[in-house]
C-alpha cells in the first residue's frame, strides 16, 4: 500500500499534535474509548498519551507477587471482545495484561499511542473551542527530540482513572529508613527477597495477595494492621482446555456463563445497600465460617478476634482470598496490630515501647483515589481550575462531565467505582456516552464551525444531592471504618450508588436539555430532547428452565413431524 504522505508533516502520523480527541491513559478506559471511536464511526483522528511503557494501565503498573483479579476473568473483559482462552476463573496481573495488548493490537491502537509521556497541563481555549495540552516526553532518548510540546484537540478525554498515583503513608520518620522500601503499585523485582526480614503496612486487598507469596520465602514476616477485612472465600480455579474449547465453539455457553457471573455479582449489591437483608447477612456469615474453619480452634482464638472485623460488611472493600488467613498460622509470620509511632532507620518502633528490625519495607497504601486528575492541571472556562470546582470534594454528572470544563470527559471518575461488580460493566457505558458526545462536537466541526459543551452546574448539582442521599444510608458511609471510598472529610467521592444495570440504563441516552451548548460558525446549537443508544444488556433475560422447556418444546415438535411423516419408525429400526 502506498503511503499518502511519504515524507515527514507536521500534519500527518505521529508528527501531528492537532487531533479531534487527546484521551489521556492507555488502560481500559483510554483503549475502550479509542475503540468506540472507530466503531461508533467517530474516526480514528485520536491521539493517546501514556506515561508507562505499555498499554495496560493499572494492569501494566501492578506486578507485584501475587497480583490478580478479583473479578472472574469472564466477566472482566469487553463484552466485544471476549476471551474464552483465559486459564484461570481469576485472572491473573500477567494474563490480564497479555488480553489487553492482544486488544490493542486488533484495533491497532499502537500507532496512535505515544508511551512514556505525561500530561503536565491542560487548558481550554474559548476563543477557539479547543484544549491546548501540554506534554512531556519522559523517554530519555525521546526528550532529545524537545521535552515539551502541546496538543491541539477538540475535545479531551481522562482515561487515567481513580488507581493511578501511589499513595504513601504519613507516618514519623519513613524517609530514615536505611533500608529497602518499595510500594506495592512499584515492585523491585530484582531484589531477593529469601532469609529478608519484611514489615508490610497495610493489610488491604493488594495487601492480602502479596502477604501469602512472600510468606513463602522470607525469613519473617510482620504485617501491620490497623483495621481488619472482611474475608470471603475466592475458590479459584483452572479453566479446563475443555472448557475453554467450548467457550470458543460455543459461544452461547460462554455469554451464558458472562450472564450468570454478571447476575451473581449483582445480587451483591443488597449488602452495600440493605443491612438487614438476607444477602448482607449471609455474606457476614460465609466470612465468620471463613475465618474459623481457615484458623481453627482454642489456638488461633486471639489471632481470629485481630482478624475479626467490627463495622457493617462492604463499608470497607471485601477481600476474595483463600491463603489470607492460613498464612498468619506460619511460624515466620507475625500479626501487629498495635499503632505505629515512627519508623526508624532500621524498622519500626509501635506504642508499647516495642521495635521490629526490617530490611524490607513494603508499603500497601494504596492510592491517592480521591484526587482524581492529580497530579494533572487541569484549567476549563475562564481559567478556572479543576482544584477550585472539586475544592469540596470531586463530582461529576454521572461520573463523566463537570461544569466549566467543556468538552471534557472522564472515564471511572467521580462516583463510579463499584463495591460489588466488574468495572468493565461501568467503563463501556461510559465510553458510549462519551463518543455520543465527541459525535456533536465533530458534527459540529464538519459543518466548519465548532462546539463548546458542558453540563449545567444546577444538573450537576441535583444529580450530586440525588446519590450522595443513597451513599449516606450504605455501609460505605458506616462511621466505624475508614476506607480509600471516602476523602478526608468523610465524603464518598469515589462508589457508585446502585446497580451496574441501573448506571447503564441511566448512561445509555443523552438529554441535551440538561448542557450548555454554544457554537461559533455555521453550526446548530439549538440541541433538544434526547439522543438515545441501546445499553449493552448482559444479564440474564431467559432463565434456564426456560430455556430446557424451550428446547424441549422444539424437540417434541420435530419428533411430532418426523412421526407424522413416518421416518420415526424407520429412525428407531435401524
Amino acid at each position: 500500500m502506498t503511503d499518502p504522505n511519504p515524507y515527514p508533516t507536521s500534519d500527518y502520523g505521529r508528527n501531528t499534535n492537532r487531533a479531534d480527541v487527546l484521551i489521556v491513559g492507555a488502560g481500559i478506559s483510554g483503549m475502550t474509548t479509542a475503540i468506540d471511536m472507530i466503531r461508533k464511526g467517530n474516526g480514528r483522528n485520536f491521539i493517546i498519551v501514556e506515561r508507562g511503557n505499555q498499554v495496560g494501565g493499572t494492569w501494566n503498573d501492578q506486578r507485584y507477587p501475587g497480583c490478580c483479579c478479583d473479578v472472574w476473568s469472564h466477566l472482566y473483559s469487553l463484552s466485544f471482545e471476549p476471551n474464552p482462552n483465559w486459564t484461570r476463573e481469576y485472572p491473573g496481573q500477567e494474563e490480564i495484561l497479555d488480553y489487553l495488548i492482544d486488544v490493542a493490537h486488533k484495533y491497532q491502537l499502537y500507532k496512535h499511542i505515544r508511551f512514556n509521556t505525561s500530561v503536565e497541563e491542560a487548558r481550554w481555549d474559548g476563543a477557539t473551542n479547543t484544549w491546548k495540552t501540554r506534554i512531556a516526553r519522559l523517554g530519555s532518548k525521546d526528550s532529545e527530540f524537545g521535552k515539551e510540546y502541546t496538543v491541539t484537540s477538540d475535545f479531551l478525554v481522562s482515561g487515567v482513572g481513580q488507581l493511578n498515583v501511589p499513595k504513601y503513608p504519613d507516618i514519623k520518620g519513613l524517609e530514615s529508613f536505611q533500608g529497602k522500601t518499595m510500594h506495592s503499585s512499584r515492585w523491585d523485582w530484582d531484589y531477593d527477597l529469601r532469609d529478608k526480614k519484611i514489615g508490610i503496612i497495610g493489610n488491604g486487598a493488594t495487601a492480602a495477595q502479596i502477604i501469602p507469596e512472600i510468606a513463602k520465602v522470607c525469613k519473617n514476616l510482620t504485617v501491620f494492621q490497623r483495621t481488619p477485612n472482611w474475608v470471603v472465600p475466592r475458590d479459584d480455579k483452572p479453566i479446563s482446555p475443555v472448557t475453554q474449547a467450548i467457550y470458543k465453539y460455543v459461544p452461547f455457553v460462554r455469554r451464558r456463563y458472562r450472564a450468570a457471573c454478571m447476575d451473581f455479582r449483582e445480587s451483591f449489591f443488597e449488602i452495600i445497600f440493605d443491612v438487614n437483608s438476607p444477602v448482607h447477612d449471609a455474606m457476614m456469615s460465609a466470612s465468620k465460617d471463613h475465618l474459623a474453619a481457615q484458623l481453627p480452634g482454642e489456638k488461633y482464638a486471639e489471632l481470629r478476634e485481630k482478624l475479626q472485623p467490627h463495622y457493617e460488611v462492604g463499608c470497607k472493600r471485601v477481600i476474595i482470598t483463600d491463603d489470607y488467613f492460613p498464612t498468619f498460622a506460619r511460624e515466620n509470620v507475625v500479626l501487629e496490630t498495635s499503632p505505629i509511632t515512627e519508623i526508624t532507620s532500621n524498622g519500626v518502633a509501635v506504642e508499647g515501647d516495642r521495635h521490629h528490625d526490617f530490611d524490607l519495607l513494603v508499603l500497601a497504601t494504596g492510592f491517592k483515589t480521591t484526587q482524581f486528575m492529580y497530579p494533572i492541571k487541569i484549567y476549563g472556562s475562564n481559567g478556572r481550575s479543576i482544584e477550585d470546582i472539586w475544592a469540596s470534594g470531586a463530582s461529576a454528572y454521572l461520573g463523566m462531565t463537570v461544569p466549566s470544563m467543556p468538552n471534557f470527559s472522564m472515564l471511572y471518575g467521580p462516583n463510579t467505582n463499584l463495591g460489588h461488580n466488574s468495572i468493565i460493566l461501568m467503563i463501556e457505558a461510559q465510553s458510549m456516552y462519551i463518543n455520543a458526545l465527541i459525535k456533536k462536537v465533530k458534527a459540529a466541526k464538519q459543518q466548519g464551525g465548532s462546539l463548546c459543551i458542558e453540563p449545567k452546574p444546577r444538573v450537576v448539582q441535583e444529580y450530586n444531592n440525588e446519590i450522595q442521599a443513597q451513599l449516606s444510608k450504605s455501609t460505605f458511609a458506616d462511621p466505624n471504618c475508614n476506607s480509600w471510598y471516602k476523602n478526608e472529610a468523610g465524603l464518598i467521592t469515589n462508589n457508585w450508588s446502585d446497580t451496574v444495570v441501573s448506571y447503564q440504563k441511566r448512561t445509555s441516552s443523552i438529554n441535551w436539555d440538561e448542557f450548555d451548548i454554544q457554537g461559533e460558525g455555521n453550526v446548530d446549537v439549538g440541541a433538544k430532547g434526547k439522543t438515545s443508544w441501546p445499553r449493552v444488556v448482559e444479564e440474564t433475560q431467559v432463565s434456564n428452565t426456560m430455556i430446557l422447556a424451550g428446547l424441549a418444546t422444539a424437540a417434541g415438535a420435530v419428533a411430532a413431524g418426523m412421526l407424522s411423516r413416518g421416518t420415526l419408525r424407520e429412525v428407531v429400526r435401524h
